[in-house]
């Protein structure tokens, strides 16, 4: 199973990507700021970090472009809402390999892990 963080500054993202998850990956944890995505993921080095772009204290974008700096091999999932287009197209530039919009649906939260994490 791979190992997944889930960065959101939204308990309800949190809690909504941790039950589409649960069952096919192992969550190492759940965080609410990119300074935390990327303590963790230092600490944790999972398969898939599901990242949030908009967060306080670091977004998505800048944890994205550390994590990837340290480890160009690491998985990055953004999460954004409708509307980010702009902030989407930085995310890529930082090594985003792929984008999920909220609200998010199983099936296509499953299809972006394919495409970036194959089983």
């Amino acid at each position: 199973m791979p190992d997944v963080l889930i960065a959101d500054d939204s308990e309800f993202m949190r809690n909504l990507l941790r039950e589409i998850l649960e069952e096919d990956h192992d969550i190492v944890g759940e965080v609410e700021n990119g300074v935390e995505a990327v303590e963790v993921y230092k600490e944790e080095t999972p398969d898939l970090v599901m990242m949030d772009i908009v967060m306080p204290i670091r977004d998505g974008i800048e944890a994205t472009d550390e994590i990837k700096t340290s480890n160009p091999e690491a998985n990055v999932i953004m999460c954004t809402s409708v509307g980010q287009e702009e902030k989407m197209k930085e995310a890529v530039k930082a090594g985003a390999d792929g984008y999920i919009t909220k609200p998010f649906q199983k099936p296509s939260v499953m299809e972006a892990i394919e495409d970036v994490v194959p089983s």
